[in-house]
């Protein structure tokens, strides 16, 4: 039987369609390395909270030479990624795609280097919210990108992957039976498909169960985990969770396409723990970890900005939930935080300076049924102050807001909301990493293969 793969939770045991049964290996999981943050963690204390926690797969989002280069000698395997803004460039000239190979790939390939298995060409460059400015050139850039590969003579070692949405297929019932690929880019993704199978590669997706409940206020909560409700009942197989239905949509899809055993992986999979009434640390341990589509975008992962774990996770597929080993090595700013000074009265001053330091910085966790969401209308405001102030590295200046804001050094944190301070950033590896946005992006993915 050919094989294929999936990414599930290490603790979850699940059916699909092909009646196979699918058992996940701590030695199969991998995780999400993703940089986009103000704040990046230095790429050798993320390298060694891989190899303490076990992680044997890693999925970059980039290729920076920082990122990669501290993963030579690990025996990691790697994902290199291509972001979409890079495409175009990679597909109109193949002279640039050779470049990319040679710059970013084949420099890493040497005895005790790094194990590059895949390059990502783009990321969920599909997407609806897109309006098609992709279809035109992600496979292009694949062609371009392995040619080069097979030129460079390790096109069989490292294969070429475009990582998509679950929403590049649909059914038109809501039964996975019906699944097929969406009908705008059906005949792209019927040559992307035919691409991978000829080329020996895997097609990689990613399912996020949250997505269907924020989609849809109606969407049964219980359906986006594993122990769920709400049946759906298709032909012999009853599905008791969204991630099982949409996987088997996936199936029947590349069925309907004519490559019915290709290869799967499922790159990121996830539920965020604030930013939103549904999004918090318990159900994000019920459920398996992984666009602006929501406040609770900067909340996916299991593992919190500094590194520290979010919660106790099984492992080992045996029910011994402990906490992972968190980030060692990383330094805070001083313990202190700016809040809004007791003086303070004037509203609309108040209302002006919290709007722009939310604007500025991250105010998710204020987010209506979010973790911060029932402070009270001054702690609200302190907790905005503090984002900002921690975002700017604590700067005195960053906490005046127009003779408002007060540096304390008494921690405001609630039981339920917390008030942090900020990680120190080298020069060097903030600019390696200046992208511009909040979050560390670290998700938990577990690569398995249904034998």
């Amino acid at each position: 039987m050919a094989q294929a793969m999936a990414a599930i939770w290490a603790t979850v045991l699940i059916l699909v369609a092909t009646g196979v049964e699918v058992v996940a290996d701590t030695n199969d999981l991998g995780m999400n390395w993703g940089m986009m943050t103000s704040h990046p963690i230095h790429p050798k204390i993320v390298v060694q909270l891989l190899k303490d926690n076990g992680f044997k797969k890693v999925k970059l989002f980039d290729s920076d030479p920082r990122m990669v280069g501290f993963l030579a000698g690990t025996g990691i395997e790697v994902m290199l990624g291509i972001p979409n803004d890079q495409l175009e460039f990679l597909s109109d000239d193949y002279g640039n795609a050779k470049d990319w190979v040679k710059e970013n790939c084949t420099v890493h390939l040497r005895k005790g280097g790094v194990n590059i298995k895949y390059v990502a060409v783009g990321n969920e460059p599909f997407l609806s919210s897109f309006k098609g400015r992709f279809t035109k050139t992600t496979l292009l850039a694949m062609k371009n990108i392995r040619k080069a590969l097979n030129e460079a003579g390790v096109g069989k070692k490292i294969k070429v992957v475009t990582p998509l949405n679950a929403d590049v297929y649909e059914s038109k019932s809501d039964k996975p039976s019906d699944g097929a690929f969406r009908s705008d880019i059906k005949g792209t993704m019927n040559q992307i498909v035919r691409f991978l199978k000829d080329n020996n590669a895997p097609f990689v997706v990613n399912i996020y169960p949250f997505l269907s409940l924020y989609l849809n206020s109606a969407f049964p909560a219980d359906f986006a985990f594993f122990d769920g409700g709400h049946p759906i009942q298709d032909k012999n197989v009853q599905y008791n969770n969204v991630f099982e239905a949409n996987f088997d949509t996936l199936i029947y899809a590349l069925k309907n396409a004519g490559t019915p055993n290709l290869t799967i992986i499922v790159g990121e999979i996830g539920w965020p723990t604030d930013g939103h009434s549904e999004a918090n640390k318990a159900n994000a341990k019920k459920t398996p970890r992984a666009s602006n589509r929501g406040n609770f975008e900067r909340h996916w992962g299991i593992f919190d900005f500094d590194g520290k774990p979010k919660f106790e996770m099984d492992m080992s597929g045996k029910g011994a939930h402990k906490l992972l080993v968190g980030a060692k090595g990383v330094k805070y700013l001083p313990k202190q935080w700016c809040v809004l000074a007791s003086y303070a009265t004037d509203q609309n001053l108040m209302s002006d300076q919290i709007g722009w330091a939310c604007y500025e910085s991250d105010c998710t966790a204020l987010q209506p049924g979010a973790s911060c969401s029932n402070l009270d209308p001054r702690r609200r405001t302190s907790y905005a102050f503090n984002s900002y102030y921690q975002m700017k590295d604590q700067d005195e200046d960053a906490c005046d807001f127009k003779g408002i804001g007060t540096v304390v050094t008494q921690n405001p944190s609630t039981n339920s909301c917390k008030f942090n301070t900020q990680i120190e950033v080298d020069g060097a590896t903030r600019l390696s990493f200046a992208y511009g946005a909040i979050a560390v992006l670290i998700s938990l993915v577990a690569f398995l293969n249904l034998l």
